[in-house]
């Protein structure tokens, strides 16, 4: 499984479950971006840096790094990279480190050199091995939770996490919750597909649509497309009208889980997909998880050309 990856997918969605694990109370913590940056002229590369909004001095700038291979040279090649970062860009704000250990295990003795700072506030080590008996308020610690635990489990753990999804979260976001769950499994259990996850989960895309979110903004797109394709004339009106306003509507429900992702969308890129055609947008819909930033987006546009 590649786990790595399957983290920095998460924490690029919801970058304040880094803050929650490492137990960071920041305010503003949805306005955290997250991303991996490479040092220039050098071999480094940062994982993860959560980077604060710009004119909130007070909070940190935090290196994330997901460390689930024992590497006997980890903490000198990791604070060389958090140095070299502080050295090149001359942030602001005062830093803080996080490292996430599967179990204390995995974690080589950095005090040789670095006690300093393994023993002050500047570094937080959070071990998974930890995260057992969670409230069932904490859905994103879960999330988590499910990554670690052992494939013979993944099934039931997850169809336990799906009935507290479905009970806690608002109608709005209960089908990005269960898309993060469909895909942490993918992950886990790459000899099953999709229809056949969703079946042992008790779901389907069916379930999905049926939120009130997802016809909330349907059904405004389905309007909408209604009244482009009716402008067009009464003889062909409503058929084109029709098959406008499903394709809006699907569109704006990708659209609107771009934005969550990404933020604001350059005007070129919402209307290049408002033009895509059902089966592009279905096929869209199911990479949407797999973007990591907007220049991946932009490249699947482009092959459709």
């Amino acid at each position: 499984m590649k786990t790595d990856s399957l983290f920095y997918r998460l924490f690029k969605n919801a970058p304040e479950l880094v803050l929650e694990l490492a137990d960071l109370n920041y305010a503003d913590a949805q306005n955290y971006n997250f991303r991996s940056e490479e040092i220039k002229q050098t071999a480094f590369r940062l994982d993860g840096i959560l980077t604060p909004p710009l004119e909130n001095k007070s909070l940190p700038i935090i290196f994330v790094e997901v460390q689930f291979q024992t590497d006997a040279h980890f903490y000198s090649r990791f604070f060389c990279e958090i140095f070299f970062y502080l050295h090149q860009n001359k942030p602001e704000q005062h830093w803080q480190a996080v490292v996430i250990y599967p179990t204390r295990r995995i974690e080589t003795d950095g005090n040789l050199h670095y006690s300093a700072l393994l023993e002050s506030d500047c570094i937080k080590r959070v071990y998974l091995e930890d995260l057992a008996n969670l409230p069932e308020d904490r859905l994103g610690l879960q999330l988590i939770q499910l990554i670690m635990v052992e494939e013979q489990q993944a099934v039931i753990t997850a169809q336990n996490l799906l009935k507290r999804i479905k009970i806690q979260t608002d109608p709005k976001t209960t089908a990005h919750w269960l898309k993060w769950v469909e895909t942490i499994l993918v992950y886990k259990l790459p000899r099953l597909s999709r229809e056949e996850l969703q079946k042992m989960l008790g779901y389907n895309d069916i379930e999905l649509k049926q939120t009130r979110f997802y016809q909330d903004v349907f059904s405004e797109g389905l309007k909408e497309g209604l009244q482009e394709g009716l402008q067009e004339g009464l003889q062909e009106g409503l058929q084109k009208g029709l098959q406008k306003g499903f394709q809006t509507g699907e569109a704006k429900i990708i659209l609107r889980q771009l934005q969550r992702r990404f933020g604001d969308l350059n005007p070129d890129v919402v209307n290049r997909i408002k033009k895509l055609n059902s089966d592009h947008l279905e096929t869209l819909g199911d990479h949407l998880l797999d973007f990591t930033a907007l220049n991946e987006l932009n490249t699947w546009l482009e092959q459709l050309k």
